[in-house]
């Protein structure tokens, strides 16, 4: 399938009836051909299968589903921090930024340090970015030392003061991902969640309240403390 022929099938698939909704819900629609359900694009991925050089040629098409269905087709191992650095830079919706770093990024040699370089960054979506990088790493590396979570925390505490609203639900949702792993990060990002709430900032307020009700609840922990005992 080359370029031209997915662009067509996405086209065919797409509901321009759709749009209207998406945007209501923050995404931008401005490149869209119109909405279409992830498992859509998910099972056209799956036809596809692996094609890097399709993924890029996707991309570059600047089409919003193209994109998408870009990150599902891409190979982590064969993707570069430079090629990395090119997508980020194209970043302006939500969704688009939150299924690259589900579907791709995390599974690169590269996820740890970009969580933390894009952390730093002051685009709304490039640092979004390094937080949805924190909250995927979370939930999949399954074999992933505490250690490499730890030195997320001070950085979510950083970032906490940003008012963004694109910002500091990916902050949220970082601290959120990673009490959820095990015991001992539960209690080390509760103690975080303590300090944010301490900091005189609406954004940092509505972080912490959020994740202690979600990290302190009776659910999480009875989970965490089930896995504890096995």
């Amino acid at each position: 399938m080359d370029i031209d022929q997915v662009i067509s099938r996405l086209r065919e698939m797409a509901n321009p009836a759709d749009l209207e909704g998406m945007a209501r819900v923050g995404i931008q629609i401005g490149n869209s051909v119109g909405g279409i359900a992830m498992p859509k694009l998910n099972k056209l991925a799956k036809e596809m299968g692996k094609d890097h050089e399709l993924a890029l040629q996707l991309w570059a098409s600047g089409i919003r589903e193209a994109r998408l269905l870009a990150c599902m087709v891409a190979d982590p191992k064969t993707i570069t921090e430079v090629q990395m650095e090119r997508w980020v830079a194209d970043f302006d919706s939500w969704d688009v930024c939150d299924s690259c770093c589900g579907y791709l990024f995390h599974k690169t040699p590269f996820g740890y340090s970009k969580a933390l370089e894009w952390s730093e960054r002051q685009d709304e979506f490039v640092k979004r970015a390094g937080f949805a990088l924190m909250a995927y790493l979370a939930v999949h590396d399954k074999k992933a030392h505490d250690e490499k979570f730890l030195v997320f925390l001070p950085v979510i505490k950083r970032e906490a003061t940003d008012e963004r609203n694109f910002v500091k639900k990916a902050v949220n949702w970082a601290l959120r991902q990673i009490g959820k792993r095990n015991i001992r990060l539960n209690q080390a990002a509760i103690d975080t969640a303590e300090e944010i709430k301490q900091i005189g900032s609406k954004s940092a307020r509505w972080i912490a309240a959020d994740a202690l009700r979600e990290l302190t609840g009776d659910a999480i922990q009875a989970r965490l403390n089930s896995k504890k005992n096995k």
